[in-house]
């Protein structure tokens, strides 16, 4: 062990070698007895020591993308991947079946859900949206505490040489309220290891008690510190590895019980770890980010970073090294895995994090434009080696990174602009208005991330209006909970005496025809055009027309033209804002838009005066339209689809749609199958898939009379009249003699549509119920949504599958069988109410129903052998009298019920309580009354007098009752439970 341990130690001292010194507070070395260490060197010795000393099986990272798991919007730690494992759920005949001993250096983001440090980063020293977790596995109990421990002691101290005496430990000291005493175990084995009781800490659950969730495997944990003062005053100690002890799981009413199999599982922060071997108190100062420093020095020119934090950093410079260095990596990462900036979940969060890099890059560091992809490449050249994604994928990623910081560079000077002016206006004491922030937000317009403008306004010594801001939040949550069963929203509309009026006046109808003036950029993107325009009429919100109006005031808002998309056909309002000509740094937010008699009307909140004949310049919110686009042109194929699913003779009934989700309805003469909603998804990926041209074209309404398989609907259409055809050029869909528009989608339609379909990325249809007899309404949603929803579903789909196979192995064990039946349960919850593919999930309904009824029947019959078993043992012990009161080990209160059930059967006139302790201290109770003992004696008031005394709780009936409490001391309860049987006996 000692020549292993020796020769591991040799080669890392071969990789080493000597980094430049860094000047500044945060990189002053903490020790000079070592060289600092390369990154690669650091992350190989550690994957070295687990497969060549210990014997694991070193597995690669999972992606940072969530694969099936709903609960995570980014892979945040290295036990992510083998879930399965702890929960049980790993299919018997996957090759994660067979894992003992794993290891792994695994990518981790935490930005957005419960985990997030984005807001964090750049304000110290050591968070970041991107690490590294180096970790250690041992499944189903091959190794545990005292092998878990060593291991990392040995490679710490030996391979690492990391001085002892600058190492700490804690671990769990226990929780009474849990029933849980200290882990004594691992305080002794620590001991044995040479750590000094003066150098070991007890801290109680919140620091080391780990838990997977609410529910779910959980255990103690115990930590290595690093003493940053290496001795000197009192110790600074930041978490080195954390050792979790997988042994508990937390049921569903909050109570522990043991597993059946044990688990380790340790995580420690590559980052960290290079920090302590390169001598530095900064994770920023190692070598994994001084490559992207010096880069960023020389891209941007402003001063050398330093390491500065807080009132220390001038100007906020050294913060701004620290995030666009973070967020580079993160974006880097997350785009090699197949997510890329988007509207909502995992994508929204990277977009934020994209444009908090990009505002941090040109306004405190000045970087030229398209300086952040320049950056990409260094970010290969350090990561690239131990994930070669990076590698395959580094152009692709240059590319996006840099479309979207020039998308975004705009919108940052306009709400740059914004918040100088609202500032200049502001009193000394006024908050930042919270509809103004809102505006800006990603929520809003400008898509700048609220907690961007927020920092903006610190650093100007500016509060913004939280409260009006949590209010305008719930607005929107609102809204979007009413996305599945949308009603009417009541907005500002003109009456027929404003109609009248106008027409009176001669004033034309709105001309929107710019809402069609976009295009595909050569980068695959969309450029949307602003229109200007001219304001010919305001009204009040009743109605009543003003020549202006004043600040605050919410309006409507005639123009003579507009690229504004006005809610009909089904798709949703465009949202955006628009400008005067000239005052630049004022948004007037535009919430709606909509037809009334041939006029588009503007809902309107105006932050200044607005005139009528002011000339105002109008910008529609390009990632809410983009997404619109996507939808519509997804309702399309979505209705050929079904065309070709169902036959010719299938009619539409309605649809509508909005950023996040569609909604179809379809004339069907009975519900559709399992087999025909993925036949459909099926014809929808094809089209997709082949990212075929979308062809628009307005035509004379009477070319489209007879046009064999033309789709349209039961409404009057204008004159001339748009046609969207997919794949087939309008002039020949419309040719009678070709037969195209029988062989693709080809319908009336005034709607805005993407160039090419390929941008729809995937459509899922995630839920399908009867409006109506002979009307079925279909929800599906598209791109990383429906993407996101097929793999939930083939997780479920695995999930169920190995259930199955653990039920068909037909275990004699009860616990085993119970067990599984909870899973059928939860599986069937899980499947009723995930976002998935509907076939998938009426196929694996019907699936889980069956399989219920088996584990169900399995628990029954190995619990009524269970409780034979346990009643002929009973009666052995007891001679014939009134009463048996007395503790049996029983796995569950319904075998406990069903032995006290089988006793008063073969002993009717015998009166029976039984306990049956369990572990962490709970007792549970089941007890039966004789007949000729009722009514004076009665079970449920027996089980109550007993589960009292235990401090719990019973209920039941005047013959059968059960309970549970938690007592160390069973002879009183039993003695309790005979003297109360007594006495009314």
């Amino acid at each position: 062990m000692a020549a292993s341990v020796a020769a591991a130690a040799g080669r890392l001292r071969r990789a080493i070698r000597r980094t430049p010194q860094w000047r500044g507070p945060s990189r002053r070395a903490l020790s000079s007895e070592a060289p600092p260490t390369q990154a690669a060197a650091v992350r190989n010795a550690f994957l070295s020591f687990f497969r060549d000393r210990h014997g694991h099986r070193l597995v690669p990272s999972a992606s940072v993308r969530p694969r099936g798991d709903p609960s995570l919007l980014f892979v945040n730690a290295g036990m992510n991947q083998f879930k399965p494992i702890f929960l049980g759920t790993v299919d018997p005949r996957s090759e994660m079946a067979g894992f003992r001993r794993v290891a792994n250096s695994q990518k981790c983001v935490r930005a957005g859900g419960r985990h997030s440090d984005l807001e964090d980063v750049g304000r110290d020293l050591s968070h970041h949206t991107f690490f590294e977790m180096l970790g250690n596995w041992a499944f189903r109990g091959v190794y545990f505490k005292e092998e878990a421990c060593s291991m990392a002691w040995e490679l710490l101290t030996q391979v690492y040489g990391i001085p002892e005496d600058r190492l700490w430990v804690s671990y769990f000291g226990g929780d009474p309220k849990a029933g849980l005493g200290p882990d004594l175990e691992s305080r002794d084995i620590w001991l044995k290891l040479g750590v000094p009781a003066s150098r070991m800490l007890s801290f109680g659950p919140q620091e080391n008690f780990w838990e997977m969730g609410d529910t779910g495997p959980c255990g103690p944990c115990t930590e290595i510190h690093y003493d940053l003062a290496g001795g000197v005053g009192a110790p600074q100690l930041v978490e080195l590895w954390n050792l979790v002890f997988m042994q508990h799981n937390r049921e569903a009413d909050g109570s522990l019980q043991p597993l059946p199999q044990r688990h380790v599982d340790t995580g420690m922060g590559l980052e960290r770890l290079l920090a302590v071997l390169q001598g530095r108190r900064s994770t920023y100062d190692t070598d994994l980010f001084s490559p992207l420093l010096n880069a960023i020095h020389q891209g941007c020119g402003a001063p050398p970073y330093s390491g500065r934090v807080g009132a220390a950093d001038e100007g906020h410079t050294d913060t701004a090294y620290r995030v666009v260095a973070d967020h580079i990596r993160t974006l880097s990462v997350c785009i090699a895995d197949g997510v890329s900036p988007g509207m909502s979940g995992a994508p929204l969060v990277l977009r934020r994090i994209l444009r908090r890099a990009v505002r941090f890059s040109t306004e405190l560091l000045r970087a030229p434009p398209g300086f952040l992809g320049s950056l990409v490449p260094v970010v290969v050249e350090t990561l690239g080696g131990a994930y070669p994604e990076l590698q395959r994928n580094s152009a692709q990623i240059a590319s996006l990174v840099s479309a979207d910081e020039a998308a975004f560079l705009a919108s940052l000077q306009q709400g740059r602009r914004v918040i100088e002016r609202t500032l200049r206006r502001l009193g000394p004491s006024d908050v930042f208005p919270a509809e103004v922030a809102w505006s800006l937000s990603l929520s809003g317009n400008l898509g700048l991330p609220l907690d961007l403008v927020k920092l903006m306004l610190e650093e100007k010594g500016v509060q913004l209006d939280s409260a009006g801001l949590e209010r305008l939040a719930q607005e929107e949550a609102q809204h979007r909970a009413q996305q599945a069963e949308p009603v009417q929203e009541q907005g500002l509309r003109l009456h027929v005496h404003a109609l009248g009026e106008l027409q009176r006046q001669g004033v034309p109808p709105t001309d929107d025809s710019p809402k069609y003036n976009y295009s595909l950029r050569p980068s695959g993107g969309y450029e949307f055009g602003t229109c200007e325009a001219q304001v010919l009429q305001l009204y009040t919100e009743d109605g009543t027309a003003v020549a202006s109006v004043g600040e605050g005031q919410r309006c409507g808002l005639l123009l003579d033209k507009t690229n504004f998309y006005a809610e009909q056909g089904g798709q949703a309002s465009d949202r955006g804002y628009l400008v005067r000509v000239g005052l630049q740094d004022v948004l007037f937010p535009v919430a709606r838009a909509q037809v009334c008699g041939g006029f588009i009307l503007h809902e309107v909140a105006a932050p200044e005066c607005l005139k009528v004949g002011d000339q105002v310049r109008l910008h529609v919110n390009e990632a809410w339209r983009l997404s619109c686009m996507e939808k519509h042109t997804a309702v399309h194929l979505l209705n050929w689809a079904l065309r070709q699913a169902l036959g010719p003779g299938t009619e539409q009934r309605g649809s509508h749609l909005n950023p996040e989700w569609l909604r179809f309805d379809v004339a069907t003469q009975a519900p559709l199958t399992p087999e025909q909603l993925r036949a459909v998804e099926g014809t929808v990926q094809k089209a997709v898939g082949q990212d075929e041209a979308v062809y628009m074209e307005e035509v004379a309404l009477a070319r489209t009379a007879h046009v064999p398989g033309l789709r349209s609907l039961d409404e009057v259409y204008p004159d001339p009249v748009r046609v969207v055809s997919v794949g087939v050029p309008v002039a020949q869909a419309l040719n009678p003699a070709s037969q195209a528009a029988l062989q693709t989608s080809v319908e009336l339609c005034c709607g805005t549509h993407l160039l090419r379909t390929g941008a729809i990325g995937d459509l899922v249809i995630i839920g399908e119920r009867q409006l109506a007899k002979g009307t079925t309404r279909l929800l599906a949603i598209t791109g990383e949504q429906a993407q996101q929803a097929r793999e939930v579903g083939q997780s479920l789909a695995q999930e169920v599958e190995a259930a199955a196979v653990r039920l068909s192995q037909d275990s004699r064990d009860v616990m085993e069988a119970q067990r599984l039946s909870k899973e059928m349960g939860r599986l069937t919850d899980a499947v009723d109410t995930a976002v998935m593919p509907q076939w998938q999930r009426r196929e694996l309904q019907a699936t889980l129903k069956a399989l219920r009824r088996r584990a169900n029947t399995a628990v029954r019959k190995l619990e009524m052998v269970q409780a034979a078993q346990k009643t002929q043992e009973l009666l052995q012990q007891h001679s014939e009298g009134p009463l048996i009161v007395d503790t049996v080990h029983a796995e569950s209160l319904s075998v406990l019920v069903k032995v006290v059930r089988q006793l008063c059967k073969q002993a009717p006139s015998t009166s029976v309580l039984l306990l049956s302790p369990q572990p962490l201290g709970q007792v549970l109770c089941a007890c039966q009354v004789a007949q000729s003992a009722t009514p004076a004696f009665t079970a449920e008031a027996w089980a109550l007098a007993v589960c009292s005394h235990m401090g719990g709780k019973a209920w039941g009936s005047r013959v059968v009752a059960q309970g549970t409490g938690s007592t160390a001391d069973l002879d009183a309860a039993l003695s309790t439970a005979r003297a109360y049987a007594l006495n009314k006996l």
